[in-house]
């Protein structure tokens, strides 16, 4: 667990994070991360939730028409 500080960014307030944080993210300046809340707290990842919810419909729509795509792929 990291104990981070806010710091003031111009006319904002902004979080710096520890280069090894970064690292372990696989994160550089000028990334987008997304802060979600979760029942235990708030979740900081680079992850989009939103982008893999759509992913996982995509991937059942997928699956359920399998045959489908095969057909057409001939």
């Amino acid at each position: 667990m990291h104990a981070l500080k806010l710091t003031q960014i111009g006319n904002s307030v902004g979080v710096i994070l520890p280069k090894e944080m970064l690292a372990r993210l696989k994160l550089e300046k000028g990334d987008t991360v997304h802060l979600t809340e979760t029942p235990d707290g708030f979740m900081l990842t680079p992850y989009d939730p939103a982008f893999e919810e759509q992913l996982a419909l995509g991937r059942e729509f997928m699956r359920e028409y399998r045959d489908t795509f095969r057909a057409l792929a001939k």
